[in-house]
């Protein structure tokens, strides 16, 4: 059975990683549980500097009826400040396909990388809400550019939006084995955004009496996740909380550079991407860590049911970053491509030793 995987590589050490990642789905062979069929789409900086086009018309419409997932890289590119072409792909995905599930693992691969220097383990999951919150782009500015300038930026927070993401993260905590959940908010200073998530969170942990469910305030979490992140499993919240969050979780299992995400709805074609940006201080240059971008295509084998796959993928960068088989970022002396084809030769290496 074939699985249709759309590749936007992005910019940057964006367009490095995500070759890396794609050179590493290619390496575990026909004899994989599914085909994968590889399809790169050009979206990004040079589209949008060479036609004005940043997703071009019917783009999500194709995504939902050909492919069964997306691939994308970092975009951002200095020559376009306001990266507004950049929020058009990214929001386009996120919003117009209303993928409501931010997934962020933070999972520690290796004790080196951990810069607590503690031999606790680190593995729990943040859900964030993806379509709502102050993402959502609703407000303005006045008296732009004066000394009376005003911007204001509106948090919004629906019911349906904060039941679906509950639900979720209470569904894959039961469904992975994970007992232990925390609903972080603000609801002490923001009563009226982040009450509707006290009163979710008040009638949905009566539904999953077997998760050990819990609310903690953010400023509270963002500690307790530097004093003990062992504590751990599963983790809620809103939408710009899970965005500083998993940047503070990856800082604690080794950078940004090996971090993946995924952005979900079960009933639509979701994306996948890693969550670092596209770093144009170093692309070009072989330097960028692709492990992020690695894993990222890890979990979409996961979510596509390929969980062998995935598997296989995920020992392979365990094995690289023990073995010393890294980018400088994580003290090795390999380039992005070098990491790439250690990768690549280890997971086609662990596929034909299982055949």
């Amino acid at each position: 059975m074939k699985k249709r995987i759309a590749v936007v590589p992005g910019d940057g050490a964006g367009i490095e990683v995500i070759r890396e990642a794609v050179k590493v789905l290619r390496a575990l062979g026909p004899a994989a549980s599914h085909e994968l069929e590889l399809t790169e789409f050009d979206w990004g900086a040079e589209r949008f500097l060479r036609d004005g086009v940043s997703l071009p018309e019917g783009a999500l419409e194709m995504l939902e009826r050909d492919f069964d997932a997306i691939l994308l890289g970092a975009l951002g590119d200095p020559r376009l400040p306001d990266n507004k072409y950049a929020m058009e792909i990214l929001f386009g995905f996120r919003f117009g396909l209303d993928l409501y599930a931010n997934i962020r693992p933070v999972k520690l691969l290796h004790p080196s990388l951990n810069p607590l220097q503690k031999p606790e383990r680190i593995d729990f999951v943040i859900y964030r809400e993806n379509t709502e919150g102050l993402y959502a782009r609703l407000g303005g500015t006045f008296k732009q550019g004066t000394r009376d300038e005003v911007g204001i930026q509106q948090d919004l927070n629906t019911w349906k939006g904060v039941e679906r993401i509950m639900r979720f993260a209470f569904d894959c905590a039961r469904g992975h084995g994970r007992k232990r959940l925390v609903m972080c908010d603000k609801s002490n200073a923001l009563p009226h955004a982040h009450g509707v998530w006290q009163r979710v969170f008040k009638t949905m942990r009566e539904e999953y009496p077997d998760i050990d469910s819990r609310h903690i305030y953010v400023d509270n979490l963002a500690f307790q996740m530097i004093r003990d992140p062992s504590q751990f499993e599963v983790i809620v919240t809103c939408n710009m909380f899970g965005d500083i969050l998993s940047d503070e979780g990856a800082a604690l299992v080794g950078g940004l550079g090996v971090t993946p995400s995924a952005n979900v709805n079960p009933e639509r074609v979701s994306m996948f991407e890693p969550v670092h940006g596209s770093a144009p201080d170093i692309a070009g240059k072989n330097l960028a860590n692709p492990v992020g971008a690695v894993l990222t295509a890890a979990m979409m084998l996961e979510h596509l049911g390929m969980t062998k796959e995935a598997a296989v993928i995920e020992e392979a960068v365990r094995a690289s970053i023990a073995e010393g088989k890294t980018t400088r970022d994580l003290g090795g002396a390999l380039g992005t491509r070098e990491v790439g084809d250690w990768l690549a030769n280890r997971v086609a290496a662990a596929r034909a030793h299982s055949r």
